[in-house]
């Protein structure tokens, strides 16, 4: 879907914002006790108010279920590094005829909050399943600032090698075969950054030697790249839309990035022909929120992934708010996984018919 140019969009030639619809009022709640909570956490000083945090985590996590709900989901946990706390929660059908795809998904929580089991991300990764039609494998990363970067990218490209080494997802039985070969990475937020850095990661240093695993494509979904410029949707969205504003975003690269670090560092600025891709980059889906701060940033990655040759397409929805597409209750979430769905399998089939 691509934005409007000159209908008072964001992205438009200057004209006057059009407020996006009314949100439900489920969501407007859902949205605001985040926003409430994250605030209630995040102290000034880049640190995280753990003791609060842990009460709210309870709250609004969600335990691995065994049993198939409505849609014929399930869910189970298995560990990846009891040391380090990473762990990984499997959703994957009763059964399935054929080989399935597999999505490694990485949460949102600008690099400092929530898990798999966190209800607004155990409700994606279960609607990955059902409506993509593949085994998806939510991994649990450790938080800054308590752990900064690069450790979310190591823990990310370390659950990958766990399932190459293992050849399979672990705790899956025969019932449900996957197909290593069609690797897809997605995440939001925070978590589309560690997609682009983990996949980077990946294709430069481990996916000549990999056993099983080869990625076929990732997801970035409204990624959380930024710098120290304000760019102009940062400026014209504060104070307007939800979730995201620039005391937040701020307080997530404080709290991530190396002590005295600025915005401009690799992590945050992948945004500009400093950036460095490997050769093997994979196909790249885009999500774009027309009422997402962020979205300046987002369209100057996928430029500069043009730019560099890579496969790039970008999914824009001119309504979408950060994290939308976690509301199923919005029409655009909805759609958002068709596209997601179109992409896995245009490239999943490309991939196959060159295998010989």
């Amino acid at each position: 879907m691509e934005a409007a140019a000159d209908q008072g969009v964001p992205g438009g030639n200057g004209e006057a914002l059009t407020p996006p619809p009314p949100l439900p009022l489920g969501v407007r709640l859902q949205v605001g006790g985040l926003t409430v909570a994250i605030d209630a956490v995040e102290r000034r000083d880049g640190t995280v108010n753990r003791c609060l945090y842990s009460v709210i985590d309870r709250l609004l996590s969600a335990r691995a279920n065994p049993r198939p709900d409505s849609s014929g989901v399930r869910s189970y946990d298995f560990t990846v590094d009891a040391s380090r706390g990473i762990w990984a929660r499997v959703f994957a059908p009763v059964a399935a005829a054929a080989p399935l795809p597999v999505i490694v998904y990485y949460h949102g929580g600008g690099f400092a909050l929530f898990s798999p089991a966190i209800g607004p991300f155990n409700g994606v990764c279960r609607r990955f399943c059902s409506q993509i039609g593949a085994v998806v494998v939510s991994v649990n990363y450790r938080l800054a600032p308590e752990h900064r970067y690069p450790a979310a990218y190591d823990d990310g490209v370390d659950a990958l090698r766990f399932i190459d080494d293992a050849g399979a997802v672990p705790g899956l039985g025969d019932d449900v075969p996957v197909d290593l070969s069609s690797c897809f990475l997605a995440g939001e937020s925070a978590g589309g950054n560690i997609v682009h850095h983990v996949a980077n990661r990946w294709a430069a240093e481990h996916q000549p030697s990999a056993k099983s695993v080869r990625l076929a494509g990732i997801f970035p979904v409204q990624p959380y790249f930024g710098g120290e410029e304000r760019t102009e949707s940062e400026l014209r969205l504060e104070g307007v839309a939800p979730v995201v504003n620039l005391q937040r975003s701020d307080f997530s690269w404080k709290a991530f990035l190396p002590v005295g670090a600025t915005r401009d560092h690799p992590a945050a600025h992948v945004t500009d022909e400093n950036a460095e891709l490997a050769e093997a980059f994979p196909p790249t889906m885009v999500v774009v929120g027309g009422f997402d701060p962020l979205q300046d940033w987002q369209r100057r990655y996928a430029d500069v992934l043009r730019r560099k040759g890579k496969k790039v397409q970008v999914a824009e929805y001119p309504d979408g708010f950060h994290g939308f597409y976690g509301f199923p209750e919005l029409p655009d979430a909805g759609k958002v996984l068709q596209e997601m769905k179109a992409f896995l399998d245009s490239n999943r089939t490309a991939r196959k018919s060159t295998t010989p």
